[in-house]
């Protein structure tokens, strides 16, 4: 089956295939570097590193671009609050980004182009558009012509008659300089230095870059004139993916990207998170709350609902995705445990489950449907979870070892795939029991009984329960025990 998925730019599904066979171009639209990052944006990097992760399986050379916004309004007036400068401020939110991503298992992009960085290549294409006439100075401004370009608004279906000048409240601080504009849907490009704030010299003078140009300018740079997958959330789609298309398309005479991808928006509780409502989460503040998920479990909880949908952070949402990634970890980490009971031979000689890897493909190359992608680690890990039962009350599994062995390599491969890792756990924890010392308790244990002392026998089986054994009685005075 061929990869399949939902195109923003055309509204439908389209078949997938890349300008140079074998090999794909990504951008992401990446953080504005003013503030920790919160759900959504756990949300929108989970599901681009899973899409890229998939597309890395399937054979694709990926080059993945992900930018940092690091001249902003919001940077700006948070280096002002603080009495810092702007890559002060700028320098720490890229660290806690790195910090924060990393928990969430999310890859790091193969490159981080930043726009202070790019100031050159901005400047480039904003005279090119000047020379095209797409673009116009206006007193140390300059803006582009939305007229001028008969196509805008095909990526968003926005007639420019229905458009509100601005349209985001990242343009906002554009209006008092209305005055300038020949259009007011005109945007602007460049704008002119204000006292006391970062800028660069230019043919237009001194100022610094307008946001949505320093994306077309970074997408050129890193990638090409055309790329074959944008991606971002669908907030992003009007103004700036819009304003994106238009920068790059008039100036290069080309499609920007064959393809656009965007995800749904995160709600709190049915509500739209923001600050104002009071049910604004970062990251961090999630996982380390005290009884908090699991990092995994809340990449788990992303990936349970299909990229485009809107997903809704719950208390009892989050809790079902922990009790699921419980589920899928005590599968990933069956052959520390059971391996060797079970006589394998792990040599890497097992081939994976044909049929489960099959239907795993099945559901990602429709569109990246990630629900139905986790059936197949569900029923892979319970079937794990039932050798393991087996194991524990029988003392024996009616499954061959490369059978098992075959699950649970597939469930590994498969969850990788989806970004879904657990790291390996020490079987004695600090301060735990040894085996030796287990079996010498459950000896000790054992001799109660036959002496019909119970209170000492129930006392051995607690404190090793208090110590995460759990005994299981056999017939024939036999005892198990597994950790927990």
């Amino acid at each position: 089956m061929a990869l399949r998925l939902y195109n923003t730019l055309t509204r439908r599904m389209e078949l997938f295939e890349p300008l140079e066979p074998g090999k794909v171009r990504m951008y992401c639209c990446g953080v504005t570097v003013y503030d920790y990052c919160h759900l959504g944006h756990a949300r929108s990097y989970i599901v681009w590193d899973t899409v890229r992760r998939y597309l890395k399986w399937r054979g694709f050379d990926v080059r993945y671009v992900q930018n940092f916004t690091d001249i902003d309004d919001k940077i700006l007036n948070r280096a002002r609050q603080e009495g810092t400068s702007m890559q002060e401020v700028a320098e720490r939110y890229i660290q806690a980004y790195f910090e924060d991503m990393a928990q969430l298992n999310v890859l790091e992009a193969d490159e981080y182009p930043r726009a202070t960085h790019t100031i050159d290549g901005i400047k480039r294409l904003i005279h090119e558009l000047e020379n095209k006439g797409y673009a116009y100075a206006a007193d140390g401004d300059v803006y582009y012509h939305v007229r001028k370009f008969p196509e805008y608004g095909k990526l968003s279906g926005r007639k420019l008659e229905d458009m509100i000048s601005g349209g985001s409240g990242r343009v906002d601080v554009e209006e008092p300089e209305a005055a300038k504009k020949k259009d007011p849907f005109d945007f602007a490009l460049w704008k002119a230095a204000k006292e006391g704030e970062p800028f660069w010299e230019s043919p237009w003078g001194a100022g610094r870059p307008g946001w949505h140009i320093e994306c077309s300018a970074m997408v050129r740079a890193c990638l090409g004139e055309t790329i074959d997958i944008h991606v971002g959330g669908s907030d992003l789609i009007f103004p700036h993916h819009e304003n994106e298309i238009a920068q790059s398309e008039a100036a290069h005479n080309r499609p920007l990207a064959r393809y656009w991808l965007h995800n749904g928006m995160v709600n709190v509780g049915g509500e739209k998170m923001s600050k104002s409502l009071g049910n604004f989460t970062t990251i961090r503040e999630l996982l380390s709350a005290p009884n908090g998920p699991a990092p995994m479990a809340v990449r788990l909880f992303v990936l349970t609902a299909h990229y485009r949908k809107p997903l809704d952070f719950t208390n009892e949402a989050l809790a079902a995705a922990q009790n699921g990634w419980n589920t899928l970890k005590e599968g990933l980490l069956f052959q520390q445990e059971y391996g060797k009971k079970l006589g394998w031979v792990e040599n890497g000689s097992v081939s994976l489950d044909s049929k489960a890897v099959q239907r795993f493909e099945a559901a990602m190359d429709d569109d990246f449907n990630t629900p139905s992608a986790l059936a197949v680690l569900f029923e892979l890990a319970k079937k794990l979870q039932r050798e393991r039962n087996l194991l524990i009350h029988e003392g024996k599994t009616d499954t061959s070892p490369q059978e098992s062995e075959s699950t649970w390599r597939t469930l590994v491969a498969l969850a990788q795939v989806l970004g879904l890792e657990a790291k390996a756990e020490k079987k004695i924890a600090t301060g735990g029991l040894s085996d030796a010392e287990i079996e010498a308790l459950i000896q000790k244990r054992l001799e109660a009984r036959k002496a019909k002392d119970f209170v000492q026998s129930d006392r051995i089986r607690a404190e090793l329960k208090a110590q995460g054994i759990t005994l299981i009685d056999k017939p024939g005075g036999v005892t198990h025990w597994y950790r927990d």
